[in-house]
């Protein structure tokens, strides 16, 4: 209890901080750098039983009040750029999987589940069913999410862009009543998912949620803009120094793979634009490769396409989960045939 305390204070602290400086995203950005450093400096830190999923749950909701009818229509609209994302991210979750192989003599399972930024727990659990380094694949998917995440948001705070798209929450005030009948559902949905197995459980249910009522034009209330700001809190690291330290060309290599993948999905995300007359910045949130929770808080907060930013990373969740396993085997018995 006393490591939970702790962490919450640091993380509470490292909010207060990042605000204070006028840092972007401070209430994700400092938290998450507050957590990872005092874990690194070996302090006793843990995020409170249930705090992630209660934070992607607000989330969820949150993000879901953009989902106006009309921009649900321009959603649709932009189908293929949602199907196009998903599909680029599952190619490069490969080249980056045969980079890391290469570069520090990785055994190739391993090496995949952790550069498919499917979702650390998901890609953690599929990878020990084929044979995977668990240890690895967190290492590699929290380094991935921790890059992405402080990287783009200073990049473009640093490049000025900010707010260029049009999309707002629905105008709505804060009700006590609906605010807890929201959240009533929200969570009734998460739970239900989470019973399936169902990835991201507690981000999509509330999601799915918030986005029926809006697209029916149901208000029951807004966000609270301190709520909001709390759930960004337990979006912690999930790496420790003794992860770090025992592994310093991995660390080396994977903040490589990372970095070019980034480069690279800008590059792809610059093609998708022009394509679908779409801004280029949001765009690059769409097809960043980092967590789905932490990028379109991003693109929440910077106000950039929050509802294409959400559905895209939402479709290349739903794709690089359900196609990853049979993927994995389809190469593999290719392989196999290949050497025969």
């Amino acid at each position: 209890m006393k490591s939970v305390s702790k962490a919450l204070l640091i993380c509470g602290a490292g909010g207060v901080l990042f605000s204070a400086l006028r840092a972007p995203l401070p209430w994700m950005l400092g938290p998450l750098l507050a957590m990872a450093f005092g874990k690194f400096l070996g302090a006793d830190l843990a995020s409170p039983k249930g705090g992630r999923a209660t934070g992607q749950l607000i989330i969820g909701c949150a993000l879901g009040l953009y989902f106006t009818p009309v921009v649900g229509h321009e959603v649709v609209v932009h189908w293929y750029l949602l199907i196009a994302a998903a599909v680029f991210a599952l190619l490069l979750a490969y080249a980056s999987g045969w980079f890391l192989t290469r570069s520090t003599g990785l055994d190739g399972t391993t090496a995949l589940f952790a550069s498919v930024p499917g979702g650390a727990a998901e890609m953690t659990v599929l990878g020990e069913r084929f044979g995977a380094r668990p240890d690895r694949v967190v290492l590699a998917q929290s380094l991935r999410v921790m890059i992405v995440v402080v990287g783009v948001p200073f990049l473009f705070t640093l490049l000025g862009v900010h707010g260029v798209d049009d999309y707002r929450p629905a105008q709505l005030g804060v009700e006590a009543t609906g605010l807890l009948a929201l959240l009533v559902l929200a969570a009734t949905a998460g739970a239900l998912l989470a019973k399936l197995s169902v990835p991201n459980a507690w981000m999509l249910g509330p999601l799915a949620v918030a986005v029926a009522l809006t697209l029916a034009e149901v208000g029951l209330s807004a966000i609270p803009l301190w709520l909001s700001n709390s759930a960004q809190l337990p979006l912690g690291s999930g790496f420790d120094r003794k992860s770090l330290s025992t592994a310093p060309r991995f660390v080396a290599m994977v903040c490589a793979s990372v970095v070019l993948a980034v480069l690279v999905s800008a590059l792809f995300a610059w093609g998708l634009a022009l394509a679908g007359t779409v801004p280029i910045s949001t765009m690059v949130l769409a097809t960043a490769p980092g967590g789905m929770a932490e990028m379109c808080v991003t693109a929440k907060v910077l106000q950039l396409g929050v509802p294409l930013v959400t559905a895209a990373h939402v479709t290349r969740v739903i794709i690089l989960v359900t196609t990853t396993a049979p993927m994995f085997r389809l190469a593999k018995h290719v392989r196999r045939n290949w050497r025969a």
